[in-house]
């Protein structure tokens, strides 16, 4: 058994004796270190080919994140960790690469837990992942991780109303079959039950199984840099992404994207928004 898997054992074990914690409580200070080394070309491929990039040339921007995957779990289902790992939702997630990353670069990993914050629906982890050369920081991303739970007086005001966000072109249509979450999850090592099946998405209050929500990312992210998106140019260095609502397995989603901005849609509703920034 692999260190990604007693980490999930871990997690499952541990879970269920946890209770979130308040905004001020204390994360375990600890970094979690991968020294440099290189990237196996086997899984890189399969994820390629699962989120639609090219098998060659510069490492995809979001495949450091899932180099550093079996850090924060290691760090998230720890025993000082305050909040329960399974069932925990990605709600939004950054990434900037300071320069493009090859797949022969050997990458020094650090991933740390960086505050928690009063979510209307629970509570919210921050957890960043930082990618190194030679000491260099040449990559870095910031993710929000939720805890649903009941919230009390302390808990974040729902946001304010805000207007439908404007609805971009339409450029793709993707067919997202059951067993995406299966296959992400052999792919990337994100394993987590609400992704798997319907009976153990139900177990956390989802009707059935959802997309991962860094597949979703990945995905757009690889039709913006080569596939029927034809109107941004040039490298994307920074994407900032917000997951807006689960993507049920199985469904049909949109993609649409004016170059800069991008969204998911499903019907009249929308799952995911984000932006990019490209070098040029």
């Amino acid at each position: 058994m692999n260190g990604l898997s007693l980490s999930l054992v871990r997690g499952a074990v541990t879970s269920p004796f946890k209770r979130a914690g308040r905004p001020g409580a204390p994360l375990p200070p600890a970094r979690e270190v991968i020294p440099p080394g290189r990237i196996a070309p086997g899984p890189l491929a399969a994820y390629s080919r699962l989120c639609g990039f090219a098998e060659s040339g510069p490492l995809p921007l979001t495949y450091p994140h899932v180099l550093g995957f079996p850090l924060a779990m290691r760090l998230m289902t720890g025993r000082g960790f305050p909040l329960p790992v399974l069932g925990l939702v990605h709600t939004w997630i950054e990434i900037t690469a300071h320069r493009a990353l090859q797949p022969t670069d050997a990458l020094e990993l650090t991933v740390y837990a960086d505050g928690l914050t009063p979510h209307r629906r629970g509570t919210e982890v921050t957890m960043v992942t930082e990618a190194r050369i030679a000491g260099a920081l040449v990559w870095e991303s910031r993710s929000g991780y939720l805890s649903r739970h009941a919230t009390g007086a302390e808990a974040a005001p729902p946001p304010p109303s805000h207007a439908s966000p404007p609805e971009l072109p339409a450029v793709a249509e993707w067919r997202l079959p059951a067993d995406l979450g299966r296959r992400y999850g052999a792919a990337s090592g994100d394993r987590n039950p609400i992704h798997l099946h319907p009976l153990t998405a139900r177990l956390f209050g989802f009707p059935r199984h959802i997309a991962h929500g860094m597949w979703t990312v990945a995905r757009c992210l690889a039709e913006a840099e080569g596939g029927s998106d034809s109107v941004g140019t040039g490298r994307i260095r920074s994407v900032r992404a917000d997951f807006k609502a689960p993507v049920l397995l199985p469904s049909t989603v949109t993609y649409a994207t004016d170059g800069t901005a991008f969204q998911v849609r499903g019907g009249s509703r929308v799952h995911l928004t984000g932006s990019v920034v490209r070098e040029g």
